[in-house]
């Protein structure tokens, strides 16, 4: 009797422990987003399908929820609307509608947004700024591992890019960040961006992510000198081959 007690007592806990959480506090990522880039490599395309919020961040002691869409961050009053939902209102009275079920939060179509859902972030990020957990998450699955420099400057060699934004073994180039929204992406178009750096000197790539293969081009500036740039691909600078 006493081992059957046990064994009822273990069942119910493991129970317990697998129930879905209805708190909604913590930091909630796009991984819709992520894994559609992944699969498809077409960062943009996964962007404006899944998006175009990327982010949530909802601390209910204080009544507050935040989101980033990579480009803009707002801040908004959360309240309690009953089973499994919130309200957010932001300056204006725009309100937006959250909603927790089965583990998912999902922000509800309105007026200013399709639906669009979100996955609890994994990585830490207790003080981390609006929008990085996405970022590294991003960086994580959709660049991580090991990349050979098949042509180009640095060929044979390996090149790392990191979820922190640093890059190893890519010539000329310490730290990247994707286009995620915003101005570059409006420079770039349908084309998928990135910005290489070493020290404080910068610039704009353009790439083409198909499968196994990561083709970084020259972007050249078809505006005029006082236009808004406009890139188009020039010519190919590296092609890695993931190992």
């Amino acid at each position: 009797m006493r081992l059957l007690s046990l064994l009822l007592c273990s069942a119910l806990l493991v129970g317990c422990a697998g129930t879905p959480s209805n708190d909604p506090s913590g930091t909630w990522i796009n991984q819709a987003a992520i894994d559609a880039a992944r699969e498809s490599g077409r960062l943009r395309e996964a962007l404006l399908a899944y998006g175009p919020n990327l982010e949530w961040q909802i601390d209910p002691e204080r009544q507050q929820a935040s989101y980033s869409n990579g480009f803009e961050l707002a801040e908004g009053r959360l309240q309690a609307a009953g089973d499994g939902r919130w309200q957010v209102t932001f300056y204006g009275d725009y309100q937006e509608q959250l909603s927790l079920q089965g583990g998912q939060l999902t922000q509800v179509a309105s007026g200013y947004w399709p639906e669009q859902r979100f996955a609890r972030s994994t990585g830490q990020s207790n003080g981390a700024p609006l929008g990085s957990s996405f970022e590294q998450a991003l960086y994580r699955d959709y660049l991580g591992g090991d990349w050979l420099i098949a042509e180009g400057l640095g060929q044979g060699g390996l090149v790392r890019f990191a979820a922190d934004g640093q890059v190893q073994g890519l010539p000329g180039a310490e730290r990247f960040a994707l286009c995620l929204a915003g101005d570059c992406a409006a420079m770039s178009g349908e084309h998928d961006s990135l910005w290489l750096q070493a020290g404080d000197q910068g610039s704009p790539w353009l790439f083409v992510h198909e499968g196994d293969q990561l083709r970084i081009f020259e972007a050249h500036n078809r505006a005029q000198f006082d236009e808004m740039p406009e890139y188009q691909p020039g010519p190919q600078r590296w092609l890695l081959k993931r190992r």
